[in-house]
């Protein structure tokens, strides 16, 4: 196999980032676009630097769901942060994973002298999911559309049936795998019930997340890679909003199943949150590190992608953190601190399982024994998606920049940063200080 981390290699670091607070969906559309999301974390971040958007290379930006507005929202961006018509930006899909392969295309072009300088991060709005019509719907409207008499418009009429006007969920359609019939929910569950992980455990682990983001909000270590919403009223959103600090077991012990009713485990209280965000971060060669005088707070490497079946994709990260240790000639034990996206708290139990399950290790990865115990204080310190929410382009590119805050914080080494992706793949990155 071709060892891409070595070919050509230049060193690639991450400069800084931003971030707009993560704001759940409540029911009904959010008040920011998914464009101005993602320029309300960009423009203060390009302020804090001497060079101009102009100086920048390019633009890469993910996003699953962007509006019928905002086709390419990565040259959207890139025109409106005052890039200039020459700032060339392409905009890149890989579901949950879109914002870490947003910044792994941006290493690679780096690493391999394409650009020096680069804009990369990920937005999504989820609150702005569009309810689509039925196909009945859309056949029943194109007769109609057809009809030219009277006579024949009134005929179309008398077909026209209740049911047709039944909405669509977007959101729910585009989470559901069209292969395997499943959404990402339901794939919880399978990997709930295979590691035999219950409810209370998964309960447990979504009121940690809740507790552990709090604390992070109070002592302000959230804060530094935020930057403020304002809505057109001037109303500030500073801070994420899904946070409960009150969560419990007993409290989550009163909600339903929601994937698979009425016996399943898992529930809203410990799936990720539905939420809207956006998060960008800066990245530089050498060569642009020492001519615009940069700091850099940690080196990134390619990211490595595993693919697995989609009935079990949230042990994605299993198979990518393990190709990650074998390409970079690493223990798991060597690692400091790790982020694995909270898709669902079964999720991140199962791949913490997995990785120390010697039978899952031999027969899944490639892996002559068991790769070993990811501490619970070392994964996801300061909480994840479960409290915070995970818009699924931006959540990438959050747990990239978090967790080099985390290392800088912790004067520690290194870390991975690792999500599961609908569809049955798994990316990991290396994230290591300077």
């Amino acid at each position: 196999m071709v060892n891409h981390n070595r070919i050509n290699a230049r060193p690639v670091y991450l400069v800084d980032g931003a971030r707009t607070p993560f704001l759940k969906a409540r029911g009904r559309p959010g008040l920011f676009s998914a464009a101005d999301l993602a320029l309300a974390a960009t423009k203060p971040l390009i302020n804090r630097f001497p060079f101009d958007a102009s100086d920048l290379d390019e633009v890469i930006y993910g996003c699953v769901m962007p509006s019928a507005d905002e086709t390419n929202i990565a040259r959207i961006i890139a025109l409106r942060i005052g890039g200039g018509d020459q700032l060339t930006a392409h905009t890149v899909q890989r579901n949950c994973a879109s914002g870490l392969q947003a910044i792994d295309s941006a290493v690679r072009n780096i690493t391999h002298g394409y650009s020096n300088l680069v804009l990369a991060g990920g937005v999504d709005a989820m609150s702005k999911a569009p309810l689509l019509l039925s196909e009945d719907m859309v056949h029943w409207l194109a007769n109609f559309n057809q009809a030219k008499s009277l006579g024949q418009k009134v005929k179309t009429l008398s077909t026209l049936k209740g049911r047709y006007f039944s909405p669509i969920i977007a959101l729910l359609r585009g989470l559901t795998d069209p292969v395997v019939g499943l959404n990402m929910g339901q794939t919880a569950e399978e990997l709930a019930f295979r590691f035999n992980i219950s409810r209370a455990q998964m309960d447990a682990y979504a009121v940690q997340s809740h507790l552990r983001l709090q604390a992070a909000i109070d002592s302000g270590v959230i804060q530094q890679e935020i930057t403020a919403l304002f809505s057109h009223k001037g109303k500030a959103y500073e801070t994420d909003d899904g946070v409960r600090p009150d969560s419990s077991l007993e409290k989550l012990a009163k909600l339903k199943p929601f994937f698979d009713k009425p016996y399943g485990k898992v529930t809203p209280g410990n799936s990720s949150q539905i939420t809207d965000g956006a998060c960008s971060v800066i990245l530089a060669s050498e060569e642009a590190i020492q001519q615009h005088k940069l700091k850099p707070i940690a080196k990134l490497n390619p990211a490595q992608w595993a693919g697995l079946d989609p009935a079990q994709m949230g042990l994605g990260p299993a198979h990518a953190i393990s190709k990650t240790l074998t390409n970079h000639q690493i223990a798991l034990a060597d690692i400091d601190y790790w982020e694995i996206n909270e898709a669902f708290a079964a999720q991140v139990q199962s791949c913490v399982m997995a990785l120390n399950d010697k039978d899952y290790c031999n027969n899944n990865l490639a892996q002559q024994t068991a790769m070993g115990l990811i501490p619970d204080d070392r994964l996801n310190i300061d909480g994840g998606a479960i409290a915070l929410g995970h818009p699924v382009g931006a959540s990438g590119v959050r747990i990239v920049l978090h967790l080099a805050h985390v290392l800088q914080r912790k004067h520690a080494k290194q870390g991975i940063a690792s999500l599961c992706i609908g569809g049955g793949q798994g990316g990991s990155m290396l994230v290591e200080t300077v």
